[in-house]
């Protein structure tokens, strides 16, 4: 929490600074359309390898495999597009390398390792319960059942 903060606070001051020598260098507008022309080229590039990450995700689930890498592949790029809409050359340069595939699928495996680890270390139980798999603890009442015909008056009599 703490380091969220702290990002929060200095990756905008960070920016400014960066924008500001830039723009000293290279001049106010051409950092303007500078800035302009990564978020439009990151967001065509976005659209694209998301595209294919969502197929890829589609053909191993029609395979019955579990797409993680895909998803977090995913998680990477709208990171990337994030870090890309923000004005700003750190946050480009972030955003762009995440649009490098081989790079993408380095975090992105690593994201999944770290994911299972956490689950791991909390101790979480990876079984699926369907209504057929779950054994409930406790007494087994063993009987037998016999559908009987629904009459109101026999009601009584049976008690």
């Amino acid at each position: 929490m703490r380091l969220a903060l702290l990002l929060f606070i200095l990756v905008p001051i960070i920016e400014m600074t960066v924008l500001i020598k830039v723009g000293s260098h290279i001049g106010a507008l051409a950092t303007i359309g500078l800035v302009l022309l990564t978020a439009i080229l990151g967001v065509t590039i976005i659209r694209k390898q998301g595209l294919e990450t969502a197929l890829k995700a589609q053909e191993k689930m029609a395979r019955g495999e579990l797409p993680a890498s895909e998803v977090a592949e995913g998680i990477m790029l709208i990171f990337a597009g994030l870090c890309l809409m923000m004005p700003g050359f750190i946050t480009d340069a972030i955003g762009g390398l995440l649009l490098i595939p081989p790079l993408r699928r380095l975090f992105a495996a690593g994201l999944v390792v770290n994911f299972i680890a956490s689950m791991v270390k909390k101790g979480s139980r990876w079984t699926s319960y369907s209504r057929y798999d779950y054994h409930a603890q406790g007494e087994t009442i063993d009987g037998e059942y016999s559908k009987e015909s629904k009459n109101d008056n026999d009601l009584i009599d049976k008690k």
